[in-house]
């Protein structure tokens, strides 16, 4: 099979779809791979350790979408858009519940859309999502404490004081992947931190490897409104698999709010679990409502690259092989969870919670 790997667009996104090692694994089987070129050098990549493991670097990206299959990190933009054709395979993240164009475009163009962030091979476990979920998780923390510096801003807050001094206040809503990561981060930094999910054995869990030094509660409108309002740091860290994240933190609670206050809102790539989100980018990652400092950047591991890609890769390899062997039909007989990461195909949209997400019917997979 030819697989493309292109050169991402999107504001400040570094990471590529595929690491040196990737691609001499797919070499290895007789694949053809080409890079774009530049591709890699965002993630300090060049072009020569790609083709010294047998790549070919072209020059443009219609080669790139001309291949089978394209393996990309983010999805695709408008300027992408023309470029997809009918019964290409894609892989790479969609998080099509926040991008509708993108979806209308691949069902209009007859992509087969396979998602990372909806392989599932067991309920709960996204295997594809979890490298990503770490790093931004882990950064979130990071970028609340940065902006709750006055000179960006913010209250003037150190996480984990001094002493005589109270640590800064962190919420965490949602303890999955992200949330768990951001717990890690704000404890090291000897934050005052309280985790809310609904998932009391997840609570029981992180209550007890961190022996008491943090407050674990039930989530529901009540506990949310009273955590968020002490907090000077709110991370959202709300994941229904591509479904739109539930706005769980809503404009009334803002308000009251300390002024200079912080959320990270890393579901932003589901739409967002703040009322008040929407999207932003690492060359403009924040604005405020309410006097409240709003930190909504949807790619967040994109500013952490060389890290971010080389874990991307170590994650998807297993999958891209499949796909590249058999191509998609034979790829989910040979690995069946596949067909829970496929969100368009032919023109249907077999998962439940992206047709939804979309307005549109769900048509089960049949190969």
């Amino acid at each position: 099979m030819r697989i493309g790997v292109p050169k991402e667009i999107k504001t400040q996104e570094f990471r590529v779809g595929m690491t040196p090692a990737g691609v001499a694994t797919l070499v290895a089987r007789g694949h053809k791979v080409l890079v774009e070129k530049g591709a890699g050098l965002g993630s300090a990549i060049p072009d020569e350790h790609y083709t010294a493991v047998g790549a070919q670097i072209v020059p443009t990206k219609e080669e790139i979408w001309a291949c089978d299959m394209v393996v990309k990190v983010k999805e695709p933009i408008a300027p992408e858009f023309a470029l997809m054709r009918k019964d290409l395979l894609l892989f790479t993240y969609l998080h099509l519940a926040a991008a509708q164009e993108l979806g209308k475009e691949l069902l209009n163009r007859g992509v087969n859309g396979v998602a990372y962030e909806t392989i599932e091979p067991t309920p709960g476990d996204l295997p594809l999502l979890t490298p990503m979920s770490a790093v931004a998780g882990r950064m979130s923390v990071q970028a609340g404490a940065t902006y709750l510096e006055r000179e960006r801003g913010g209250k003037g807050v150190l996480l984990g004081g001094v002493p005589g001094v109270k640590r800064g206040r962190v919420t965490v809503i949602g303890a999955g992947v992200v949330g768990s990561n951001a717990v890690k981060m704000a404890v090291g930094l000897g934050a005052s931190v309280t985790v809310l999910d609904v998932n009391l054995k997840t609570l029981a869990y992180l209550d007890d490897i961190y022996s008491g030094r943090i407050s674990t509660q039930y989530s529901d409108p009540l506990s949310i409104e009273r955590a968020v309002v002490e907090s000077d740091l709110v991370i959202g860290a709300v994941l229904l698999p591509g479904a739109r994240a539930p706005r769980l933190v809503t404009e009334a609670m803002l308000k009251k709010m300390e002024p200079g206050s912080v959320i990270v809102d890393v579901s932003i790539d589901q739409g967002g679990c703040v009322e008040t989100a929407r999207a932003t980018y690492h060359d403009n990652p924040t604005y405020v409502v309410h006097d409240v400092i709003h930190y909504m950047v949807a790619n967040m591991p994109g500013a952490v690259p060389r890290t971010s890609t080389y874990a991307l890769t170590n994650s998807t390899i297993r999958y891209v092989l499949a796909l590249a062997d058999g191509g998609l039909e034979k790829a989910v007989a040979t690995i069946p969870h596949i067909v829970t990461g496929i969100n368009t195909y032919k023109g249907t949209v077999p998962h439940a919670a992206v047709a939804e997400a979309l307005g549109v019917p769900f048509t089960p997979f049949k190969a």
